[in-house]
């Protein structure tokens, strides 16, 4: 497993070099671009430049993760704002929207070298039907037709909502035809759901191209560091060991107010070096 980590952590914060220099800092090879105009702004050419110049000259890997809130959200952002933005919106003129955000976003890869894109499909709760296989296909169909010819994978993560179970995911990707795209699991949120890590990973395997590393008590989607909640992490470094290396495992943390570049450095740096043991732990014992 490649060690990576998102921006997401600096959410509140704008991006930018220093910020870079810290998530590398822990020992991260790729870097999550959470893409959010208040945070990354990649409708920004500038903003853009910089953050590839920074890629540039620090050959870190870099993918992305789709904007989940809409250009007024961004704009009047705060910690309170939840996220709105749906690629599978019963309303017609929101899918429009929010597949332009996306496309706004992956534009950013013609000077950063984005290797791979995560998609959410649809909002915490969505409810699994026929209209929402349509829209489904539709989305990826269209955003997977702009990622291709600019080098990026399109990955679909398992959320909190019934469009996303495993089961759903490989039926929408069966249904689709659509060979090359795959999946992000998120570790947290398959924790949070009734088939637990064990079935995601069962089921998932094949399509896995990058993973959310983060941690929960079971009962809500908290995003902390591993070993702050209660997933074994040791049984997952075993689920883990069985994907190719170069799959990234992207630490997807929460961001609080109080949290510094030092202390992020140092976390992840902690974090990073927790799972080297534990995986060498397992290596030896085999």
């Amino acid at each position: 497993m490649l060690p990576g980590i998102s921006t997401h952590v600096f959410l509140s914060q704008r991006l930018h070099p220093g910020l870079l220099d810290a998530l590398k800092r822990s020992g991260a090879r790729t870097i999550e671009l959470f893409a959010a105009r208040h945070h990354f702004d990649y409708t920004d050419r500038a903003v853009v430049r910089e953050v590839a110049t920074w890629f540039r000259d620090n050959g870190l890997g870099a993918t992305l993760h789709q904007p989940i809130f809409t250009r007024e959200q961004s704009e009047n952002w705060s910690r309170h704002v939840s996220a709105t933005l749906s690629l599978i919106a019963s309303e017609k003129t929101y899918r429009i929207d929010a597949m332009d955000e996306v496309k706004w976003s992956l534009e950013s890869a013609e000077q950063i070298p984005i290797t791979a894109i995560t998609l959410h499909l649809g909002l915490k709760d969505d409810r699994w039907d026929e209209r929402v296989i349509e829209n489904s296909l539709t989305a990826i169909e269209h955003i997977n037709a702009f990622a291709r010819p600019l080098g990026v994978r399109v990955l679909i993560e398992n959320l909190q909502n019934d469009v996303t179970t495993p089961e759903h995911l490989l039926e929408i990707l069966h249904i689709g035809h659509f060979d090359k795209v795959g999946v992000t699991l998120d570790v947290g949120h398959a924790n949070l759901s009734d088939t637990g890590l064990d079935h995601a990973f069962e089921l998932l395997r094949p399509r896995i191209g990058e993973l959310h590393l983060h941690d929960n008590h079971g009962l809500r989607d908290e995003h902390l560091w591993p070993g702050s909640g209660e997933i074994d992490w040791v049984k997952l470094q075993r689920l883990v060991s069985t994907l190719p290396a170069e799959v990234p495992g992207v630490l997807e943390i929460a961001y609080d107010i109080g949290e510094t570049a030092e202390s992020v450095a140092t976390k992840g740096s902690e974090s990073f070096s927790r799972q080297s043991r534990i995986e060498e732990s397992l290596s030896e014992s085999v």
